[in-house]
């Protein structure tokens, strides 16, 4: 809740001052001792905190959702497991879980704006685009899912050239020697945000040989976030969806 609007409900008497006093502590960040909630996020940074499930404590999850719907009517989680969606539906039962893309969810209902191209080298990558993807659609943006398209058979991505060049962002997801994102580059008009991922042989080294040849291609117009970092792809990808439009 904005400051603005708990000031309104103290001058209306609908709140106490010892109320609104909370209100505007934990309008900063709410403190359960184990984590501290920020709810101020969106209000500062454009969008809601996002829960990082991997590794929580159980008792814990729980909980921050709780507190996170409680006051946003939605929360997105990612790098969940099917067990902590049992455990958070038994608090929530409207949770949504994706098992492809680990995301656990609750949305509202919003219209998605603008063309986010979401692109993969081969259909093991699709995990991460899908974190990538639900992540972006959770924001608010329209995405194009276009999935394997790798350089083995080039003249796939090539015959999906409409489509990138009617986006405003195109994430490129691949493993192995990552080189779709150098190519996607190399043929569209927008900023592209390269993903490697752990699929691969031997000396891929878990992502590490995509990371390094994305970081290294001669194509203008690529960033790279971390190896299977979806949710890093799709929250960039939003923002410069958004920037297109000029829209909040």
């Amino acid at each position: 809740m904005q400051i603005k609007q708990i000031l309104e409900q103290l001058k209306n008497n609908e709140i106490s001052i010892e109320q609104a006093e909370n209100q505007i502590k934990n309008n900063q960040y709410e403190d359960l001792g184990y984590a501290k909630i920020d709810h101020n996020r969106k209000e500062r940074s454009g969008e809601s905190e996002v829960v990082f499930c991997q590794n929580k404590p159980n008792e814990f999850l729980s909980k921050i959702y709780s507190t996170i719907y409680k006051e946003n009517g939605e929360v997105l989680g990612t790098r969940a497991t099917k067990e902590q969606y049992e455990l958070v539906k038994k608090e929530i039962p409207i949770i949504q879980y994706n098992e492809i893309s680990r995301i656990l969810k609750i949305e509202k209902s919003k219209k998605k704006v603008g063309n986010i191209v979401i692109c993969t080298g081969g259909t093991a990558d699709i995990p991460v685009a899908e974190e990538a993807a639900e992540t972006a659609e959770f924001f608010g943006n329209y995405v194009e899912r276009i999935f394997d398209v790798g350089v083995a058979g080039i003249h796939r991505i090539l015959s999906q050239r409409d489509k990138l060049n009617k986006a405003n962002c195109i994430i490129a997801i691949a493993g192995m020697e990552g080189a779709l994102a150098s190519v996607v580059a190399g043929i569209a008009k927008v900023p592209v945000i390269a993903v490697p991922t752990s699929v691969g042989y031997g000396a891929n080294f878990g992502g590490l040989t995509a990371l390094l040849g994305m970081i290294n291609s001669c194509s203008n117009g690529i960033s790279v976030v971390n190896i299977d970092n979806g949710y890093g792809a799709g929250y960039i990808a939003s923002q410069i969806n958004k920037l297109a439009l000029k829209v909040n």
